[in-house]
């Protein structure tokens, strides 16, 4: 009786035990802020074949699981890979292989880094980006007569930090035939005293940057790989690129096949005619790494170099407005030919005219359509009731905290004290749509996410200026904030099915911090560094 009692006990033991399912990896021991719908926080979760498998405690995937990878985070923050909603990453990648001018503090500063450069370098076209004459004492534009003396033979070509404006020296000139009578529409030449100053203003811009020499492939291929080591070494897992040709997405495609290009990237193809050409009809293209569906249109030029197209003058312009880069027939017409496609279409918009028009000319292309999600790049100043718009489904802000940080010691100026309180309005813009879509524009800002995270929360510099933040109404809560650079932003890209939170199928893309950002003072949100990124549940 006894023997068969021990048989029966062992039968029932064995019918009770379960063989561990098998996992690539647990992670436990977190403060895991899973970003779904509740905002709910986990403390471990088990990874498989690249997506998240499992959610729950330390415990209970240790006794249900059995791996090889156990990933103790001691107690770290956990939060979905970041996404940056509007940038440049292929070419920021192209400027570390230029002068860098970014963070220059003086006309003389600029100088000193660009004969350096070509001291090193010896290059036939000299070209850089990144100046801000509003960090300057002189605020004033540049002027290229000591470019001329030094390099009378070289073409040299410095753009303005926000890519709207360039300082070229007399060669560079040449090249494209700009004098000082040269008119254009959607730009400007800079006269002063009846000389050019070498200043130019968006469209001949784009004149002297179609005469750049044509990098090679290896060229290309180390630009996207050096920005892919930064923009990971940031937390950054997907990249919304705000603009690129045929050449680079495939280029990019193929880097992401042989896995040299492991970051994830939602590729906005350039409005040109021969892009247009090939992927309108070919119709949109995915997989797990790249997503090709939407345009990039630019509607108007920046407000530092006061391109940006305003309903009223600038306050510190009398009678200068700015311009449309776009005409309004061609808007339209181009509008029409992406929905017919079902392309998104994302357009930069700056001035409170420009988004006056593309918010119009969304809402009557779309009309009677669903689940869109067309895109206003920036949405920089809005005024009158033009923020009603947002309250379209079809239509997100896709904005960039660190603008408003970066430009609120002149902005003002530009805009007087009245248009102001419609600029920079994350909150208002939030509160008509429902959701916001955040990102950095780098290589314009600086690619630190966390960056984007402390601008949008406090709405102050790093050293807490100004006291109670600028236009601090419409700053963003530490959720909200999350929610625009994980799931929303994820939504804008149609990708909030398969990255943005930490929940069961979707892409094992998270990263550990050193800090939890979201329960620390403010004040120690920027010395926040990321510690690891991983993709598809592999570190970087």
């Amino acid at each position: 009786m006894k023997k068969l009692l021990f048989i029966f006990v062992l039968i029932f033991i064995l019918s009770c035990s379960k063989e561990k399912q098998h996992v690539d990896a647990i992670v436990i021991n977190a403060k895991v802020y899973t970003v779904n719908s509740n905002f709910e926080i986990a403390e471990a979760f088990a990874i498989k074949d690249g997506k998240f498998f499992q959610i729950g405690t330390s415990v209970d995937l240790k006794n249900t699981f059995e791996t090889d990878t156990i990933i103790d985070a001691k107690g770290k923050t956990i939060l979905p890979g970041f996404i940056d909603a509007h940038c440049h990453m292929y070419g920021m990648g192209m400027n570390m292989q230029q002068v860098d001018l970014f963070g220059t503090t003086s006309f003389d500063d600029v100088m000193k880094r660009v004969l350096d450069f070509q001291n090193e370098k010896q290059t036939d076209f000299i070209i850089g980006r990144g100046w801000d004459q509003n960090d300057w004492e002189d605020k004033s534009y540049p002027n290229k007569k000591l470019l001329d003396a030094l390099f009378p033979d070289t073409p040299v070509a410095l753009s303005r930090v926000d890519g709207h404006a360039m300082l070229c020296n007399q060669a560079a000139l040449d090249l494209v035939s700009i004098t000082k009578n040269s008119k254009f529409e959607g730009g400007e030449v800079v006269v002063e005293n009846g000389e050019l100053t070498g200043v130019l203003i968006d469209r001949p811009a784009e004149m002297v940057e179609a005469v750049f020499p044509e990098p090679t492939r290896q060229d290309q291929i180390n630009a996207l790989l050096d920005a892919q080591k930064v923009c990971m070494n940031l937390g950054l897992t997907t990249v919304s690129d705000a603009g690129l040709h045929r050449n680079i997405i495939e280029l990019i495609d193929s880097l992401q096949q042989t896995e040299d290009l492991k970051i994830r990237v939602y590729a906005m193809i350039s409005n040109t005619k021969e892009n247009l050409d090939y992927y309108l009809p070919k119709g949109k293209i995915k997989t797990d790494k790249l997503n090709v569906q939407s345009v990039k249109v630019y509607s108007d030029g920046a407000l530092g170099s006061r391109g940006a197209a305003l309903k009223a003058s600038y306050s510190d312009m009398e009678n200068h407005f700015g311009a449309m880069v776009i005409g309004l027939d061609e808007l339209e017409s181009l509008a029409k030919r992406i929905e017919a496609a079902n392309f998104q279409m994302n357009t930069h918009a700056i001035g409170d005219s420009a988004n006056s028009v593309v918010l119009k000319t969304y809402e009557k292309t779309l009309q009677g359509k669903h689940d869109r999600r067309w895109r206003v790049e920036h949405a920089q100043v809005i005024t009158d009731d033009d923020f009603d718009y947002f309250k379209n489904e079809n239509i997100i802000p896709s904005v960039q905290p660190t603008h408003a940080t970066s430009d609120m010691y002149w902005a003002e100026d530009r805009l007087g004290s009245e248009r102001i309180k419609g600029a920079y309005a994350f909150k208002t813009l939030l509160n008509a749509g429902g959701k916001i879509a955040l990102g950095t524009d780098f290589p314009a800002e600086k690619v630190n996410p966390i960056a984007t995270f402390y601008a949008a929360v406090s709405r102050q510099d790093v050293a807490g200026f100004p006291k109670d933040g600028f236009n601090i109404e419409d700053g963003l809560t530490r959720e909200e904030t999350i929610r625009g650079m994980t799931i929303w932003a994820a939504y804008a890209n149609f990708e909030d099915n398969e990255k943005g939170s930490i929940e069961v199928g979707k892409f094992a893309d998270f990263i550990i911090l050193d800090q939890d950002i979201m329960t620390i003072d403010v004040k120690k949100i920027p010395t926040t560094k990321v510690q690891q990124t991983f993709i598809g549940g592999k570190i970087n």
